[in-house]
C-alpha cells in the first residue's frame, strides 16, 4: 500500500469491455489506483511481478493461463493479494481459488459497494470469506476424502485456545461472534488469528479455513 494509504490494483480479464467497466467504476473511488491491466493470466503474472500491486482483480476463465493458475503464481512470487471475480457460481472455482491462495471470491454481478468493500478488506490483510463460501468449502471437503497428515502435524503448534478459535473461524464465525462464544475480547480473537497465521505460515483467514478442514480439525456435519 502506498505511503498515503492508496490501494494499488491490477485488473485481469480477457474481455476489454469488462475491464473498461471496472476501470470506470474504480477510478472514481478515492484511495484506489489502477496501475495495470492484463488480458490473460500470463500477462497478469508478469505485471504483478513488475508492479507489485496491493490487490489483483482476477477473472477465472482466461486464455493462455487461467485465473486459478495465475493466482497461484502471483501469491507465490509476491505479497499481492488476489480477489477472484467470475460469472461462475461454482463450488469447484471457490475451492480451487482458495487453495491457490486467493484471499476472496466475488461474483461479477455483485454490487459496486461490495466490490469496493472487498478490495479494501483484502488490501488490509484480511480475507473476504462469507459464511456462504465456508459452506461451499464444507461440502467440497466432505467429498474430497480424509485429512492431510502434514497439515494435521502443523496444528500441533497451536494452543488449545487457538484451536478453539480456528474451529470457529472454519465454521464461518466473525471475530465478534467468536469473542461472544468464548467470552473473550474481540481484540484477543484478532491476536489469536494473527498468531495462528504466523505459526502455520499462512496468508489470511481464507487459508486458515482450508487448513482446518484439510487437517481434519473440523469435519462437515460436526
Amino acid at each position: 500500500m502506498a505511503a498515503d494509504g492508496t490501494i494499488t490494483l491490477i485488473i485481469a480479464d480477457d474481455h476489454a469491455m469488462v475491464r473498461a467497466g471496472f476501470v470506470s467504476l474504480l477510478t472514481e473511488q478515492p484511495g484506489i489506483e489502477i496501475i495495470g491491466q492484463a488480458e490473460n493470466g500470463l500477462d497478469c503474472v508478469r505485471l504483478a511481478a513488475d508492479l507489485r500491486p496491493d490487490v489483483v482483480l482476477m477473472d477465472v476463465s482466461m486464455p493462455i493461463m487461467n485465473g486459478i493458475e495465475a493466482t497461484r503464481e502471483v501469491v507465490r512470487d509476491s505479497s499481492s493479494r488476489v480477489l477472484i471475480l467470475t460469472t461462475y457460481d461454482s463450488d469447484d472455482y471457490v475451492y480451487e481459488a482458495l487453495r491457490a491462495g486467493a484471499s476472496g471470491f466475488l461474483l461479477k454481478d455483485a454490487a459496486p459497494s461490495e466490490l469496493i468493500n472487498a478490495i479494501t478488506v483484502i488490501a488490509a490483510g484480511d480475507a473476504l470469506l462469507a459464511p456462504g463460501i465456508t459452506r461451499r468449502l464444507i461440502e467440497r471437503f466432505a467429498a474430497a476424502g480424509g485429512p492431510s497428515a502434514p497439515n494435521r502435524d502443523a496444528l500441533g503448534r497451536l494452543t488449545d485456545r487457538e484451536r478453539e478459535v480456528l474451529t470457529a473461524v472454519a465454521r464461518g464465525r466473525s471475530n465478534a461472534e467468536i469473542a461472544a462464544t468464548l467470552v473473550i475480547a474481540e481484540q484477543t480473537v484478532k491476536t489469536h488469528v494473527s498468531r495462528m497465521l504466523t505459526k502455520l505460515g499462512l496468508r489470511d483467514r481464507a487459508q486458515l479455513v482450508v487448513a482446518a478442514y484439510e487437517s481434519g480439525l473440523v469435519t462437515p456435519g460436526r
